[in-house]
């Protein structure tokens, strides 16, 4: 729900350029892959006559789990079968925009045979986790998320580190979302069992970050980069890259800021454009549903956490989309909303449908054994739109006698008063590695004070970044990318950069 603006500030750090009222922050060059196909003329309705559906997962054979908002059943759902309701989960009380939310299947379904589910009880927002054969022996696992008739937040998901995530709203008061005690305007990162994780950012803590008005959607990219859809108020809807301990400035800001300790969204659209909620990521694109918007949009993201001009799809045609997944076969399914009081159903509302998705081919195999004769440093050119061409190689550059580096570095720094805002991208170019440890020398008196995509550490001049639970794979190629903020002046490049104890280019 969209509510008087708080005016947005403009943006210090990068830049933004304006696309039909969609702004893109573009402060690195937009490198992507080629994006999947998907078919969206001819969609097959898997299930129909629901009442706003809302959660969607997946067990292990393919079946859709769906969870009914109002109703507060769980839904079985293949294509070309009769729908199934599983039952009714006890305790749920809805109400407004609450009611049985967001759904997960355990990562160890096979053996535990355990479902999660996100629901407002007649007290608060609560975490369960039951078995589809007896909903009525539940074990929460969190509770005391305050709720109201708006922001509930309520998508969950577990993400690639094995770890339940959580969105969450402020549930109206807007202080609870800079407020570290409360759970409300949160990211929560949460163990299976309820517990804190040992690596989350505050010890003792589930929060995983905050200053969040409303997620409505979390979803990972193949580096295991995290993403969040997010309601603002009434200027500026939001697409964020999450990271463990990012502040995202509500209610001090909606949109970009001006302040270095608030973490700028990577798209933003207009609430009457987008309403984001569910969002999913199939071959580093990511699907957002819109519900104001009536539309899904897709993102092209760059590889290093930002993104390209999203394209709409879908415009109309549905009427109010909720929820995006996508199914262990590779299609796209999508929920309509259409049924929650602010729509205009159709006689078979609501709807999930499921879209046909061809991923681009693979690149063609490379000899290992072969001399390298290509710059992997080099950027791609891109034309304005900004789509390259996957089946064109890059230009070969004359030979070098001198041997390559098994690392490389970008490294991009903003001084502000004061202050350092520093950006480094580390590319793995020897073996695989499981995990890394990134160093270089300040060459004034900067002083790290915070950081986010790596755990960083100084003595003296001395810089330490090792990785993070969920980033410390990194294949051949690979890159990962972490920023940090600094006391002191000067955005001179440091001296040498070694990961893992080698020298980096």
């Amino acid at each position: 729900m969209h509510k008087p603006a708080i005016a947005a500030a403009a943006a210090v750090v990068g830049v933004a350029v304006s696309v039909a009222g969609i702004a893109v922050a573009v402060d690195r060059p937009v490198t992507r892959a080629a994006a999947p196909t998907v078919d969206f003329v001819n969609p097959t309705t898997a299930a129909s006559n629901l009442r706003v559906p809302w959660g969607l997962t997946y067990l292990p054979d393919g079946t859709a789990l769906v969870a009914e908002r109002d109703r507060a059943q769980i839904l079985r759902v293949r294509p070309g079968e009769p729908t199934q309701i599983v039952g009714r989960v006890p305790n749920v009380v809805p109400a407004g925009e609450g009611g049985l939310l967001g759904l997960a299947v355990s990562p160890a379904y096979a053996t535990d045979n355990l479902v999660y589910a996100y629901y407002t009880s007649a007290t608060d927002n609560r975490i369960v986790r039951f078995r589809l054969a007896d909903m009525n022996d539940q074990t929460t696992i969190v509770t005391g998320i305050s709720k109201a008739d708006y922001h509930n937040g309520g998508r969950i998901a577990f993400g690639p580190d094995g770890m339940l995530y959580a969105g969450v709203g402020d549930a109206g008061v807007t202080s609870r979302a800079q407020n570290p005690a409360s759970l409300n305007g949160k990211i929560l990162r949460i163990r299976p069992d309820g517990g804190v994780p040992g690596d989350n950012p505050t010890a003792g803590s589930l929060v995983y970050s905050l200053g969040h008005r409303n997620v409505q959607g979390l979803a990972w990219d193949s580096a295991g980069r995290l993403y969040a859809t997010e309601f603002g108020q009434n200027s500026f809807d939001e697409v964020n890259r999450i990271v463990a301990g990012g502040n995202y400035g509500w209610p001090a800001v909606e949109g970009n800021a001006d302040n270095p300790l608030y973490r700028n969204p990577i798209v933003t659209w207009t609430p009457a454009q987008a309403s984001p909620s569910g969002a999913t990521v199939i071959d580093d694109t990511l699907f957002v549903a819109a519900l104001r918007g009536n539309r899904l949009w897709t993102v092209p993201l760059d590889g290093a956490g930002g993104a390209g001009t999203p394209v709409a799809a879908l415009n109309g045609r549905f009427g109010r989309l909720r929820t995006v997944e996508k199914a262990p076969d590779g299609s796209l399914w999508v929920a309509t909303s259409n049924q929650d009081g602010r729509g205009n159903p159709a006689p078979s509302d609501d709807r999930v449908f499921r879209f046909t998705v061809t991923s681009p081919s693979p690149s063609p195999t490379v000899d290992p054994t072969a001399t390298p004769t290509t710059d992997p440093t080099a950027t791609p050119t891109t034309d304005p739109t900004p789509t390259v061409d996957p089946t064109v190689s890059p230009s070969p550059t004359p030979s070098d006698p001198e041997p390559e580096a098994e690392c490389a570095v970008s490294y991009g720094a903003t001084g502000l008063p004061g202050l350092l805002l520093g950006n480094v991208r580390v590319t793995n170019r020897g073996p695989s590695l499981s995990s890394w440890t990134l160093t270089w020398t300040f060459g004034g008196s900067q002083r790290i004070s915070s950081a986010w995509g790596a755990r960083v550490s100084q003595s003296g001049r001395t810089v330490t970044a090792r990785n993070e639970s969920w980033n410390g794979g990194l294949p051949s190629g690979a890159s990962a990318n972490f920023g940090f903020l600094a006391s002191g002046s000067g955005t001179g490049r440091p001296s040498t950069f070694r990961l893992n104890g080698t020298a980096c280019d």
